[in-house]
């Protein structure tokens, strides 16, 4: 399946021109966070100026982020994002954790997640799908994981259904891929905007009662600030899924950063209008116990009918998320296996499609298997911790390559460097800390997985070693 009849190597084909590379940018940005995370926002931030700067303060890590990712991602167009550049800044040990955190964590989570987001959607338009089927009460650990109700709905198989279906598209092909994540990015911009402008243009009130402005700035307060900003940089992340490709970017040295940093910009103007545009409408307590509060917006002002096409637009818009989220993520196990450090079942290049089929479907079933167990909060916050971790470390390794390799071919040189990329790295750090001591239960269960992929790298180094000296023999 790798290997053409001539016993060439296939590898993957530089497919994604400038259109597809913003798309999947902005594609997978705007997907699920935007539509369910306000409510989350509202309830964990509990004040108006509090959910506003966790906005602004995600848009600037998300900027300097991409920064930093546009130098790594031009100078190192390479397949695997994060992988790549960890393996050549700090060496292979650091370039397996990242993969294998990507690829049994991260990425399975988060595709998890977007397909938890679109059950959810559908639940707005066909109840049944919210029915709980058996629920399970887990009593909790003291002082280390609070008591969970597991609630099994139909909502997990309809999550499983669309992982199914994505998987099967990008199994077609690079170029099917990112036309169709072209196609359904217009959508969603559009579903965004008629929100925005049904809510501006309601002639709306002001609600007096919402709490503008806490009494005081103490510790409880920045820990709210903190809750809110995970949720902000779920709806934001996504920014760094173009790096993932890298080795189907066509011209990465003009298109990496054009894409990044024209993708990043958009989204965080249209979500600070968005989230003006829900509080315009409902008042603050009504959009923090919202469940579907772009649907419930459009039904304030325009009726059911309305917001029945609206949820059915934002169904649309996260399966365009869910697609790019598959397209990038099954690049990560591929190029691992393909260095001979992760199952061998991820390597191979289809013959016909020249897509990295079995990665995808090693993706897909990790995927599906947590779509089963999770919910889209529960989801996005495993998600969150564990990814970014490694955005962060990856930025330490643009910084170690200025010094170790000066002379590299660098297209495209950070904006604001060192101060851009050293905020970026604070800010991760914090981030990390902060919901690590907010859930100290998941979060461990998080690092231990991460940390399970060490005897995993140590066996497979050693074979190759061990495979390496036998062939020069």
């Amino acid at each position: 399946m790798s290997t053409e009849p001539t016993g060439k190597r296939l590898e993957l084909v530089r497919g994604l021109g400038p259109w597809a590379s913003a798309a999947i940018v902005v594609g997978t940005m705007i997907g699920t966070g935007i539509f369910l995370k306000p409510a989350e926002m509202a309830r964990v931030g509990r004040f108006v100026s509090v959910v506003f700067a966790a906005w602004i303060v995600g848009a600037v890590l998300s900027m300097f982020g991409a920064l930093s990712f546009a130098e790594l991602g031009a100078a190192i167009p390479e397949a695997g994002g994060e992988y790549a550049y960890l393996r050549r800044g700090f060496g292979p040990a650091w370039g397996f954790l990242f993969g294998w955190m990507h690829s049994i964590v991260g990425r399975p989570s988060s595709m998890a997640s977007i397909a938890a987001g679109i059950a959810r959607f559908l639940s707005f338009l066909i109840p049944a799908v919210a029915v709980p089927i058996f629920a399970w009460h887990f009593p909790g650990i003291d002082g280390w994981m609070k008591p969970y109700d597991f609630v099994f709905t139909w909502a997990q198989p309809v999550a499983v259904l669309w992982l199914v279906i994505m998987t099967i598209v990008n199994y077609l092909g690079v170029r099917l891929g990112g036309a169709v994540q072209v196609v359904l990015t217009i959508v969603k911009i559009a579903s965004v905007l008629l929100v925005i402008g049904v809510a501006f243009f309601s002639g709306g009130s002001a609600h007096p009662a919402d709490p503008i402005w806490p009494a005081a700035l103490d510790g409880g307060i920045l820990a709210a600030f903190l809750a809110a900003l995970a949720a902000a940089l779920w709806a934001y992340d996504g920014w760094e899924d173009l790096n993932l490709v890298g080795s189907e970017v066509e011209e990465p040295q003009k298109n990496f950063p054009r894409a990044l940093l024209g993708g990043v910009s958009l989204v965080a103007l249209v979500y600070l209008l968005f989230s003006a545009a829900c509080l315009r409408v409902l008042p603050f307590d009504a959009v923090a116990n919202s469940s579907h509060i772009a649907s419930d917006v459009v039904e304030h002002v325009a009726g059911h009918g309305a917001a029945y096409w609206m949820t059915l637009a934002m169904v649309i818009s996260a399966i365009g998320s869910l697609n790019s989220s598959v397209l990038s993520g099954a690049r990560v196990p591929y190029a691992m296996a393909r260095d001979g450090i992760f199952f061998k079942i991820a390597d191979g290049i289809h013959p016909k499609f020249l897509t990295p089929s079995r990665a995808l479907i090693f993706q897909g079933i990790l995927a599906g298997l947590m779509a089963l167990t999770g919910t889209f909060e529960e989801l996005t916050n495993l998600f969150i911790f564990a990814a970014w971790i490694f955005y962060g470390l990856a930025v330490v390794a643009l910084f170690r390559l200025r010094k170790t390799e000066p002379q590299m071919a660098r297209p495209y040189r950070c904006w604001g460097y060192p101060w851009v990329p050293g905020i970026f790295v604070a800010g991760a750090l914090a981030l990390t800390v902060s919901i690590f001591i907010q859930r100290p239960g998941r979060s461990s269960i998080g690092l231990l997985m991460m940390l399970a992929g060490l005897p995993f790298f140590r066996y497979w180094n050693r074979r190759g070693s061990a495979a390496g000296a036998a062939a020069r023999d």
